[in-house]
């Protein structure tokens, strides 16, 4: 039985070493995501305070863009799944476009945090901030890696309807920074 079908008949999209990475991922997110939730009940006018300092629009605006771009990957999934390489590239194309745009707003963002002089050490608010989104953000430029190699495989022709886990394995990859995304902005940026 071949990888593929054995993914498929697991039910699993693309390679299953990419789930053991998602899932320690997950577990790493998760951690922060409760310890962010801990500090926060111990100094929650600090937390309130400093959260006003963040752009709420541009965390919308990434959501949006993230969301979007999901769609994108999962179009590409299926282009592929019906043997259109040329489709398939470019709806990860696409994809990677938006990861872009994410990137940009983001470094914009941090850019506006340093310019003013916060950093990790500020205090615990953007200590958690910071290193929050800063993981994201490098799991996004990962993804973006990622999804590069599998377009340039896409539009030489090495996916087709018979094989193509490694366009399911960076989808699914791009899903879980998606997915981090929508529970990582209402968390940071607008839960009081």
């Amino acid at each position: 039985m071949t990888a593929e079908a054995k993914n498929q008949h697991e039910g699993l999209p693309g390679d299953f070493a990419i789930w053991i990475f998602i899932l320690a991922e997950m577990l790493a997110f998760g951690v922060l995501f409760v310890a962010y939730a801990f500090a926060r009940a111990h100094d929650v006018a600090l937390f309130n305070a400093s959260q006003e300092t963040l752009n709420r629009t541009s965390g919308a605006i990434n959501t949006l863009v993230l969301i979007t771009s999901s769609y994108f990957v999962a179009r590409g999934v299926d282009a592929i799944k019906r043997d259109l390489s040329r489709d398939c590239a470019w709806w990860l194309g696409a994809t990677w476009l938006l990861g872009a745009v994410f990137i940009a707003i983001k470094s914009a963002e941090f850019h506006e945090k340093f310019s003013a002089g916060i950093t990790l050490s500020t205090n615990s608010f953007y200590m958690f901030y910071l290193a929050l989104t800063f993981f994201h953000f490098m799991h996004v430029l990962m993804g973006m890696i990622i999804l590069a190699v599998v377009i340039v495989k896409a539009r030489r022709g090495g996916y087709g309807s018979r094989d193509h886990a490694g366009v399911e394995t960076a989808a699914s990859f791009w899903h879980m920074v998606d997915l981090l995304w929508i529970i990582l902005f209402p968390l940071i940026y607008v839960i009081r």
